[in-house]
């Protein structure tokens, strides 16, 4: 029989407790707690528990409802807005059922007008997010984006947010980033503590636990388990296993490449994606006026829709080094125009590091498993 590790145990005791959200936001509502549901880091999660509501991450990770969203919306479109779509059109969203309100955001034309249906089944807010993140001008159009989503909520939940409950949130979501941060840190050592399969499954449990109180200091707990585990000679990677960094598109939907990286012998160890480093890596400043700090925080997140996308580039640059990585995968969903076109400037950057690329564009189907299986067991073989 398999001997059990005290990591395996750590694990298994996450995954025991990954639908616990539900839950949670189940009891919220039920005891008058307002449920705002998002799909973008776009989204200020400062501002909306501000005005004593709960963010929640709304269902776009399955590729079931795709079929039902696809009698209202064109096939051609991207997996990620139809499953959006289809989960809130069949009711199958745990978190769009609860949820009050939906604060979307313009980060693409095809979201943009999925919006303008979805807003028949539940109130929905959407920022207008500017294409670029330099200039006055810019940054004063996303100042206002953030002063009328502050007026709707205060409007929506009869509440007034002020600074110092704003200043309060902006340092309780920057002690979970912390806490995200040493976790990735643990993706930093030679070999990695855990695999990045490991890595997402505890980042999706933080993403769905609600009551951040209680998660910054379990997932600190978790980090120095892990990491006594570690120095005590446990090791989960092989030494020679070559590191992948992930960026592009969301990879929720698309956890298959993760697994075709892994089950080829490489390990994941570093995600530039949304609901990893992207957002989450960055820390709002606590000095500033909170209103301003958030602007200057959200507006420089590193997405394709920006032009130019400096922020993204610097980024990946800084990750590649800093996670000392053998090779980068970027992921990028079919019809994500933004992310497709951007592949050129990554693989220039990426290969002017020394380093080899790949890009893969997916779906949310079973059908490209064996394909993705070959091409990245050739892309690591140069490694």
């Amino acid at each position: 029989m398999k001997s059990v590790s005290r990591i395996d145990e750590l694990l298994a005791d996450v995954e025991a407790h990954l639908k616990d959200g539900v839950l949670q936001v189940k009891e919220a509502s039920e005891k008058g707690r307002p449920i705002v549901g998002t799909y973008c880091t776009f989204a200020p999660w400062e501002l909306i528990t501000a005005a004593g509501a709960i963010p929640a991450t709304l269902c776009a990770r399955g590729e079931d409802p795709i079929t039902a969203a696809e009698e209202h919306l064109p096939r051609n479109l991207c997996p990620l807005i139809k499953s959006s779509y289809g989960y809130a059109l069949t009711d199958k969203c745990p978190y769009f059922h609860f949820c009050d309100m939906v604060i979307a955001e313009s980060t693409c034309d095809g979201k943009k007008k999925m919006y303008e249906l979805m807003s028949r089944m539940k109130p929905l807010h959407l920022m207008m997010l500017p294409q670029t993140a330099e200039g006055d001008v810019a940054r004063s159009a996303w100042r206002s984006e953030l002063d009328r989503l502050k007026a709707r909520l205060e409007d929506a939940f009869s509440v007034t947010i002020d600074d110092e409950a704003i200043s309060k949130r902006i340092a309780l979501r920057n002690r979970e980033r912390m806490a995200l941060n040493s976790l990735w840190e643990l993706s930093r050592l030679d070999p990695p503590a855990i695999t990045g399969r490991e890595q997402f499954l505890i980042s999706e449990y933080c993403e769905f636990h609600f009551h951040k109180e209680e998660l910054v200091p379990w997932l600190g707990n978790l980090v120095y388990q892990i990491r006594e585990a570690y120095d005590q000679g446990e090791r989960r990677v092989g030494k020679d296993a070559p590191r992948i960094l992930i960026t592009g598109c969301p990879l929720g939907g698309a956890q298959k490449v993760i697994h075709a990286i892994e089950d080829a012998g490489a390990v994941v160890v570093c995600y530039e994606n949304c609901g990893g480093v992207k957002e989450l890596g960055f820390l709002v400043d606590e000095d500033r006026p909170p209103m301003e700090a958030l602007t200057d925080k959200y507006l420089n997140v590193g997405c394709s829709v920006m032009t130019p996308n400096t922020s993204r580039m610097d980024n990946l640059k800084n990750l590649i080094e800093s996670y000392n990585v053998d090779g980068v995968v970027e992921v990028v969903l079919q019809a994500c125009h933004t992310y497709a076109v951007e592949t050129y400037e990554v693989r220039e950057l990426v290969r002017s590091t020394g380093r080899p690329y790949m890009s893969v564009e997916t779906d949310y189907s079973k059908s490209d498993i064996g394909q993705l299986a070959t091409r990245i067991g050739a892309f690591l073989e140069m490694l």
